[in-house]
């Protein structure tokens, strides 16, 4: 995969047009005609054009939300037959976005060109161009230009821009990232079956490092795991996965010794998947638990575990250096060589191996990123002599890691952010601790609130973001989502939008499906911090239909209590329904295996409110509803009684379902 720096946006010259994918060729293809000028909405349906990217009407949800993006007038018809022609940088993973989406918009054969193709037939009865490739070539820009779109001043990595309009699509990548991240959001421009949205878009993302880090105790993610989950991180637009599974003891407690062939096998396997789908598989070793800072062998053996690495195909790598004491040293040689153990002599000994392996190891291989390192202390902003050192002694290409004002903290502010990069010394790249499942407060939890409390404009102080998710997977998917969206444009983030969109997603765009899977995400809700604090309610909406029925039924009319009562129906219907919806409606037998215990206890909790309804409707009539309010408590005592699959999830407990919220109603709702 092509990748210019991330840090490092460049302004686009004057580009001669390339040999190969000139403009006579894409004249010849019919791609740098004119398009007809599209029909505009009526005024009604459309809004004015913004500058932002989040959707208006006549505009379709992206997600991440683009820097700007601006509709062109009706929506593109898609024929049977699609003409694709495809620059240089184009690789087999953009194209194979490109060929989907095009197949989801109907058409049914798509005629391929490639650089150098000029005399190619166009194929009978296409009448749809898609130009797809680099905006360095001439070409690329002029078509895209004769399509309405934009081409940016300044190309920022992994940036890209879109034109839809008339008869022609063009996908202009800054880079081939951009390329691929242009491909992803051409997905989300189908509008219908034979219809593409017509749109002009320039787009990039904020922050340069956004993803995930496999970095949570207890059941570590399997290899298919891990291999769905780099394949999601390409839809969504992330381009870091940090490996740091708890298990893996060659890169903790073993982490000297080299790794068993099969298991470095699967190490290539995910390091090829993340490639394929543009992500940086970023290996972080352990060894801060025996490590001998002061022992040449002991450096020389860490850079040969990189070096495998590297051999393996990774090009990012990590040393993570948490959860260890510095009140004692591993060996003798580091008191005589840093003085006795504490914050000072800890940062010394950690600034003189991170500066090595980044002399040495990193800056010897020129397509290596710069190293990344989570620090000892990782969750204040206060200084101390430990970050004094670091601050001012480590190479300042080393990129440090911060879980923000704690470990699980209940908002992060720029403020925040702002005072961890001053006692950093560098902008700082957030570990952050959602939707991880791991401590005593999650027992029990699934954590799918939208990912949330994060200022906006955190891209000027953070290099990055990456969530630290849940034992299981592909619910982990729900933040993730809303992770690397906010990473990607944090000042237009709408965190309900996402997750909605995260939900459409899961759903594969059914409609019912998705207002199921909003109902279930509703009922885990919660988000503990490690001490009394929630800093996301449990089940909002539940909660406040549980209020607004109750005011109601206490104090309203005869009239008033049979409305909420129907109204309340209804929600407990979808409510009820939501485990079958979501078994039928969804197509990822990894989240409904992962979900399981949970859908099975809002199976009886959505039927233990159905019988709490039937009994309060029931009580109008002297001595009825009882029965059916016995029924609910036992559809109650079924559903607190079930657990968490043991190896699945640490801790181990009683699941969880709008705790708090639902059992507090069925219990209280005999009284009303």
């Amino acid at each position: 995969m092509t990748r210019m720096p991330r840090s490092h946006p460049y302004r686009l010259p004057r580009v001669p047009r390339l040999p190969l994918l000139g403009a006579a060729a894409l004249l010849a293809l019919g791609t740098l005609s004119a398009p007809a000028q599209a029909a505009v909405e009526p005024a009604a349906t459309t809004a004015p054009p913004s500058s932002g990217g989040a959707p208006s009407a006549g505009r379709p949800v992206v997600t991440p939300t683009p820097q700007q993006m601006t509709s062109a007038g009706r929506d593109l018809r898609v024929p049977d037959r699609v003409r694709l022609v495809l620059g240089d940088d184009v690789d087999a993973a953009s194209t194979d976005v490109i060929k989907k989406a095009l197949a989801s918009a109907g058409a049914r054969h798509i005629v391929t060109s490639t650089a150098g193709a000029a005399a190619a037939p166009r194929g009978r009865g296409a009448t749809l161009t898609v130009v797809a490739g680099s905006l360095k070539d001439g070409a690329v820009a002029d078509a895209l230009r004769a399509t309405g779109g934009t081409v940016p001043r300044t190309l920022v990595a992994e940036g890209y821009s879109l034109a839809s309009r008339g008869n022609t699509v063009v996908l202009a990548g800054n880079d081939g990232d951009g390329i691929y991240y242009a491909a992803q959001t051409l997905r989300q421009l189908v509008t219908g079956k034979h219809t593409l949205a017509a749109v002009s878009i320039t787009d990039h993302p904020a922050m340069p490092l956004r993803g995930s880090i496999e970095g949570f105790y207890g059941a570590p993610w399997s290899h298919t795991d891990r291999l769905d989950q780099l394949a999601f991180y390409g839809d969504i637009k992330a381009n870091t996965y940090i490996y740091t599974p708890k298990d893996d003891a060659y890169l903790r407690e073993e982490w000297r010794e080299p790794y068993p062939a099969d298991k470095l096998a699967d190490l290539r396997a995910l390091i090829e998947q993340a490639t394929a789908h543009h992500v940086d598989f970023t290996y972080a070793v352990s060894p801060g638990l025996s490590i001998c800072y002061s022992d040449p062998d002991d450096v020389s053996a860490l850079k040969t575990k990189l070096g495998t690495l590297y051999d393996q195909g990774a090009r990012s790598f990590y040393v993570a250096l948490d959860d260890i004491s510095y009140t004692k040293w591993n060996c003798d040689a580091d008191q005589e060589k840093y003085g006795a153990p504490g914050r000072g002599s800890a940062g010394r000994a950690q600034t003189d191996l991170l500066n090595a392996v980044q002399r040495d190891f990193i800056d010897a291989r020129q397509d290596a990123e710069p190293l990344q390192f989570v620090p000892t202390e990782y969750s204040d902003t206060a200084d101390s002599a430990y970050k004094s050192v670091l601050r001012e002694h480590l190479d300042p290409k080393v990129i440090v890691q911060w879980t923000g004002t704690d470990v699980v903290p209940p908002s992060i502010s720029m403020e925040d952010a702002q005072a961890a990069s001053a006692v950093w010394g560098r902008k700082v790249f957030l570990w952050d601790n959602y939707p991880v499942n791991d401590y005593g407060q999650t027992t029990g939890r699934l954590l799918m609130a939208p990912y949330d409390k994060r200022e906006a404009g955190l891209h000027k102080a953070l290099s990055g973001i990456v969530l630290n998710p849940m034992n299981q997977a592909a619910p982990s998917k729900v933040a993730l989502f809303g992770g690397a969206s906010f990473a990607w444009n944090d000042e237009d983030y709408d965190p309900d939008r996402t997750w909605r969109a995260a939900a459409g997603y899961l759903a594969g765009g059914d409609p019912a499906t998705t207002r199921a899977l909003l109902a279930f995400f509703d009922t885990e809700h919660l988000a503990p911090t490690f001490g009394d604090t929630n800093w996301q309610p449990q089940a909002p909406e539940l909660a406040s239909r549980l209020a607004d029925f109750t005011q109601a039924w206490i104090g309203g009319s005869r009239t008033e209590r049979r409305a909420a009562l129907r109204e309340l129906d209804a929600y407990a219907d979808v409510l009820a329904g939501a485990p079958e919806q979501i078994r039928t409606g969804v197509r990822d037998p990894a989240f409904l295996a992962q979900t399981k215990p949970w859908l099975d206890a809002l199976d009886l909790w959505g039927d233990a409110l159905n019988a709490t309804l039937d009994g309060l409707r029931a009580q109008h009539r002297p001595g009825h509803g009882q029965a059916d309010f016995a029924k609910a408590a036992d559809l109650a005592k079924q559903a607190a009684a079930i657990t968490t699959v043991p190896g699945t999830t640490r801790p181990q407990g009683t699941i969880k379902v709008a705790d708090g919220v639902l059992d507090t109603f069925i219990k209280q709702a005999p009284q009303l």
